[in-house]
């Protein structure tokens, strides 16, 4: 077969060129020209970083320049909105912005409450407990690793789990000690030691002296001073990995309750009146920032190294225990309900803990999704045009944050959850009684807060001394499995460990008879990759 062209073919291929011109042109004119959607598309598919100045539909703007505001403190999540390229690029869509630190979160909602400043970051607890006079209109991340329980096994090595803390309280109360629990106040430190406290029912913040400090530095310098007390200190990262490497053990972390702690975007109801226009245009280019940083990872780690003057190894591990948010996925949590159901999870705690009287009952008046849509819409556009790059598609649709579930074997005990209710069953059976399954409807809505790729749920039964101790073995058996099972059929997707015990733990002060001692404990237990 001859590689040369006669003139047949040369027409030929003069018409298809000409063809593919008119389509080229055609494209370019619907997305350069209609919207802008891209100036630059790399050889890979992917559009460039933001260094590469990547431009996305726009809202129309406000006419001249708009001055903003906004509050917020040095936690690494905050990066973006400091960031010198992305306040220029604000200053390019017409905004100029301000970025301030206000570590009182009191002080930093009645300033968005007054009106002295437009917008705030601020996790979820927060915005509840001050109930600033403004709404949430973005999302920024979920912390998945960044916050932890971390029990100090130097000093105290017997305490291995909240299963051990009773007897250490007990002891210390003898010789007339407290134990402490150290954390950084109005931080999510604070929020999951009360997570905490309302999920497991041998940890009571009112059995402890309460340290609360500034900064999560100071927690972890004063654990390593004997004369402090401090039992369980709640720290963030890099602290949590430098108690790790010290052979103190991380207890219960933000990873295994991965929507315990979310940061969010509020804007002021006076800005959401006068100017929405500027509250989109911003998220706008929040959005696109992230997006840019989907497609370069290291655009963020660099971005937060610098940040916080920090390694680009310390960067990596911030990044690993934080999660952020596409403009797409915060998008479907603040219209599908998913936002709604947080509020009322973290309201409930809240509550419990007495930090608020009450539960907000109009959750929909506590979210603005008008300002997001552009941004949204922008990303599901670019994830439209890099359909040859699923993985970051994916990741911009907020669908690429699954984390895949690997062989592991049940390790160390977390601690026994708090069961609203009793499991009862009838006499000499493994049949539940009473209101048994309503008990159990609530506690697999309480299991499904932890993360199943981390934790596991152990099942265990107990009888009391009557009858033989082979049958009362096997029925304790029995019935742990029957309370696993109907777990599973309520959709908990956890591995499930069942354990009879029979009368072999009997509750202290109470004779082995009692029929007190027939209980059913549910404990969470860490899961170990293997």
């Amino acid at each position: 077969m001859s590689f040369l062209k006669n003139h047949s073919d040369e027409v030929l291929i003069a018409s298809i060129i000409g063809a593919l011109g008119v389509l080229i042109g055609t494209f370019f004119w619907i997305v350069f020209d209609r919207a802008s959607l891209l100036q630059t598309v790399s050889k890979a598919g992917t559009i460039g970083t933001a260094r590469e100045s990547a431009s996305l539909p726009s809202a129309e703007r406000p006419a001249g320049q708009t001055t903003l505001e906004i509050l917020g403190d040095t936690f690494s999540g905050y990066s973006t909105f400091r960031n010198a390229d992305f306040q220029a690029a604000l200053a390019a869509a017409g905004i100029e912005l301000t970025y301030a630190d206000e570590f009182d979160q009191a002080a930093r909602s009645q300033l968005l409450s007054s009106g002295e400043v437009g917008l705030m970051v601020t996790t979820l607890d927060q915005f509840l407990q001050h109930q600033p006079a403004g709404k949430i209109v973005g999302l920024i991340d979920r912390t998945v690793g960044a916050d932890a329980i971390v029990l100090n096994s130097q000093q105290y090595p017997e305490l291995t789990s909240l299963t051990k803390l009773a007897p250490l309280i007990q002891q210390a109360r003898q010789q007339g000690k407290s134990l402490s629990i150290a954390f950084a106040a109005d931080t999510p430190s604070e929020y999951l030691a009360l997570v905490l406290d309302t999920k497991f029912e041998s940890f009571n913040l009112e059995d402890f002296k309460l340290l609360p400090l500034a900064d999560a530095s100071e927690v972890w310098q004063r654990m390593q001073e004997p004369q402090q007390d401090i039992a369980i200190g709640v720290l963030w990262e890099p602290f949590i990995t430098q108690a790790s490497q010290q052979g103190n053990a991380v207890l219960f972390s933000s990873q295994d309750a991965p929507q315990a702690i979310i940061d969010v975007v509020v804007a002021a109801d006076t800005l959401l009146e006068s100017n929405p226009e500027a509250v989109s245009t911003f998220l706008e280019t929040y959005y696109r920032r992230i997006d840019a940083s989907v497609q370069d990872a290291d655009l963020l780690k660099a971005q937060i190294a610098a940040d916080g003057e920090l390694s680009d190894d310390e960067a990596a591990t911030i990044i690993d225990g934080i999660e952020f948010f596409t403009a797409v996925e915060a998008q479907r949590w603040l219209t599908d309900g998913t936002l709604d159901r947080r509020i009322e999870a973290t309201a409930a705690v809240l509550a419990l803990t007495g930090r608020i009287n009450t539960v907000p009952r109009d959750t929909a008046a506590l979210i603005s999704d008008e300002p997001i849509k552009i941004a949204a819409r922008n990303s599901r556009m670019l994830a439209e045009m890099l359909e040859n790059t699923p993985e970051i598609a994916d990741r911009l649709l907020g669908e690429g944050q699954t984390v895949a579930v690997r062989p592991s074997t049940a390790g160390r005990d977390i601690g026994n959850l708090q069961v609203q209710g009793r499991i009862t069953f009838e006499v000499g059976t493994a049949q539940l009684a009473g209101d048994s399954q309503k008990t159990l409807n609530q506690l697999a809505q309480q299991i499904k807060e932890f993360n199943p790729a981390t934790t596991a749920v152990k099942v265990i039964g107990h009888t009391s001394n009557s009858g033989s101790p082979e049958r009362n073995l096997q029925l304790s058996q029995q019935r742990a499995q029957t309370v696993a099972n109907y777990l599973r059929q309520q959709q908990v997707t956890h591995q499930l460990l069942v354990e009879g015990k029979g009368t072999s733990q009997p509750l202290p002060n109470l004779s082995p008879k009692d029929a007190a001692n027939q209980r059913t404990e549910i404990r969470l237990v860490r899961l170990n990759e293997q």
